[in-house]
């Protein structure tokens, strides 16, 4: 009885601070048309304090939506657009030697943000992807023989194009692990670009006011760690990404010569996280099996490796993540 008067109580906190997400989804959405899925991902992972990678085709709104999120919660944002030519410096920042003061001034990179673009991250070298990925794991970052910590919320927002390999640097699947969200953005559909067709050519600009705070967001956060997970939700956790690693343990042994590697720790690390969020923003105290099945593609599909025989078959992790998901038994 003492556990439910508990977890009426964690609702009820739970239901006033997760108010600000409607009024967060009605001012975006004077911007953003459609696209809801991406909105709910951004937010997904900036409240689980985590980063997102978008794979999609250009003018789909990605770098919209961000920036639209940012306006909205009254934070800093910055672009950095990867290029080959680019170096660590031009997104961590450098040292400047400072003629009147006869000392070395440090300029801060873009990298200083709560809210960053990393457009097209697959196009600048390894060095640059390595000094990027390195402050999001740390939350910091070096210049000369200091040591910056970085804002509080950092969310990294990566981009990359799947059809123009052409100069580009893929990202290793060790680094493409600390993204906890990888989104494959789609196109609208015809009604939500007959929207964003009529916004477009009437020649007004709407303009985005900030509603939320980042001290509202940071006592979200709180509360998001307080959400009950059941010890079946966890297991049901365990056993998705277990049988990505494992798939004849749970009577898929077909898959077993598609798979080459499974999601790492990280990965169920990162679905307990989301699921949490996804129970939050729905305004619940607790988690359901459909909060993990909804993240589940966007958590795993980055972490798991393909055979050749795989890719032969043109087989794909969403595929398999999908039968996964399917056959693993829900609690």
């Amino acid at each position: 009885m003492e556990e439910n008067v508990d977890l009426q109580e964690i609702a009820d906190k739970i239901k006033e601070e997760s108010a600000f997400i409607e009024q967060l989804r009605m001012e975006v959405s004077k911007v953003l048309v459609g696209q809801q899925k991406m909105f709910d991902r951004l937010l997904m992972a900036l409240l689980a304090n985590g980063h997102i990678l978008l794979e999609g085709l250009p003018g789909l709104a990605k770098t919209l939506a961000i920036k639209t999120l940012s306006d909205a919660i009254s934070a800093d944002f910055s672009r950095v657009q990867f290029t080959p030519d680019l170096l660590p410096s031009d997104v961590i920042g450098t040292q400047i030697y400072n003629l009147q003061q006869n000392a070395f001034t440090t300029m801060q990179g873009p990298v200083f943000a709560n809210f960053v673009l990393a457009d097209e991250i697959n196009r600048a070298p390894a060095k640059v992807q390595s000094a990027l990925l390195e402050a999001m794991q740390e939350r910091q970052v070096t210049i000369g023989d200091k040591t910056f910590d970085l804002p509080d919320p950092f969310l990294v927002l990566a981009t990359q194009n799947p059809i123009d390999q052409e100069g580009t640097y893929p990202l290793p699947e060790a680094q493409t692990d600390r993204f906890m969200m990888k989104v494959i953005i789609t196109y609208p559909n015809m009604e939500d670009e007959r929207m964003v067709l009529r916004q477009q050519i009437s020649g007004e600009k709407k303009s985005i006011k900030p509603v939320v705070s980042l001290a509202q967001i940071k006592q979200a956060r709180e509360q998001i760690h307080r959400i009950y997970m059941d010890e079946k939700i966890e297991k049901y956790i365990l056993d998705i990404v277990s049988a990505t690693r494992s798939p004849e343990n749970y009577n898929m042994a077909d898959f077993s010569k598609f798979i080459s590697f499974g999601a790492s720790p990280r990965g169920s690390i990162n679905l307990a996280l989301t699921a949490r969020v996804n129970a939050f923003i729905r305004g619940r105290a607790f988690v359901i099996p459909e909060d993990v099945r909804e993240v589940a593609l966007d958590v795993l599909r980055h972490r798991i490796g393909l055979t050749y025989e795989a890719e032969a078959e043109e087989i794909t992790t969403d595929t398999l993540l999908k039968d996964i998901i399917n056959e693993v038994e829900v609690p």
